[in-house]
């Protein structure tokens, strides 16, 4: 994983390729000599594109992946930023199993259980996820572990980043600069609720376990680019103490750095508790539940890709 200084190039040419919306059907842009067994394991990754995504339903897994993999029955998920690129040598981690048939994906998710989908071929490396249950499109670019950019994604991700730890622990504060109240927070937690982004922080000291940290501060928390530069700019509202700011640096999957710019001080945080998301509410002992599901950024449109599919081909021959 490479340093947050050095993605800022990375993520900018990543979000151009993938942020144009969903494509039209075109049927002389796709092979319908293949199966959609055949198709799916074209590419080892199939990435999200959720911003694209039409109708008002929801299916829980797909809203949670960076990335989808179909390998052979098996699906394979990134839904951590910790080990995003490295973990299951870059497919993620198995999430159930998967048959096709013709244009049906029938997917057993280990935990959500059944859920299918009639696929459709958008483009050479696009396809559409139609569930007819929600009446929602979710549409997938193909790329392969070789030419993805998983430190772009990581970059445009980082506020879920933050929330893939049970605690961050404070390892330093350099003696250099000004004294403040933030000094004595020596934990912090992040993490989702209600389509909020909150945190919590606490004084205590030497906590073994996580789960018996007091919070003594809590608030919403907000993650926005540093124009010019490969930074971060992490703000902490706080519910009774107005705001902080900080500058934002991820050395290592489990170290981060804030950079105090009115003080001049600096703090180390490390991770505890690593969480695997596999499913959307996870409530810990102190009744916290963390919702981790990636919003859509623009506001979502009315699916109407049914109206003209009567006319299309359907695009795989039968298994």
């Amino acid at each position: 994983m490479k340093t947050l200084n050095s993605l800022f190039v990375y993520a900018i040419s990543f979000l151009f390729l993938t942020s144009c919306g969903h494509d039209e059907i075109h049927p002389a842009d796709v092979n319908n000599s293949v199966t959609l067994e055949q198709l799916l394991g074209s590419y080892d990754l199939w990435y999200v594109d959720l911003e694209s995504t039409l109708g008002d339903g929801q299916t829980v897994f797909v809203e949670m992946a960076f990335t989808l993999s179909f390998l052979n029955g098996s699906i394979y998920a990134n839904n951590n930023l910790v080990g995003f690129g490295e973990r299951g040598n870059g497919f993620g981690t198995y999430v159930g199993v998967y048959d096709a048939n013709g244009i049906v994906l029938d997917v057993n998710h280990a935990l959500d259980g059944h859920q299918r989908f009639e696929v459709y071929q958008v483009s050479i490396s696009s396809i559409e996820l139609y569930s007819p249950i929600n009446d929602t499109s979710y549409f997938l670019r193909g790329f392969q572990r070789s030419t993805f950019d998983y430190d772009a994604i990581f970059f445009e991700n980082i506020d879920y980043f933050l929330q893939e730890y049970r605690a961050w622990e404070n390892s330093l504060t350099t003696a250099e600069g000004a004294e403040t109240a933030f000094d004595d927070e020596n934990y912090l937690f992040f993490y989702s609720e209600g389509g909020q982004a909150l945190f919590k922080s606490s004084i205590d000291e030497n906590i073994a376990n996580p789960d018996q940290i007091q919070w003594d501060y809590t608030g919403a928390y907000s993650i926005e680019d540093i124009i010019g530069g490969g930074t971060k700019r992490l703000t902490l509202n706080y519910a009774f103490n107005g705001s902080d700011y900080f500058e934002l640096s991820v050395i290592d999957d489990e170290t981060i750095k804030l950079y105090h710019p009115i003080s001049e001080k600096k703090y180390v945080y490390s991770g505890r508790n690593y969480i695997a998301f596999m499913r959307t509410i996870q409530s810990d002992k102190q009744g916290v539940k963390n919702q981790k599901l990636r919003p859509q950024k623009t506001k979502r449109q009315e699916n109407k890709r049914s109206q003209n599919r009567a006319s299309e081909l359907l695009y795989f021959i039968n298994s």
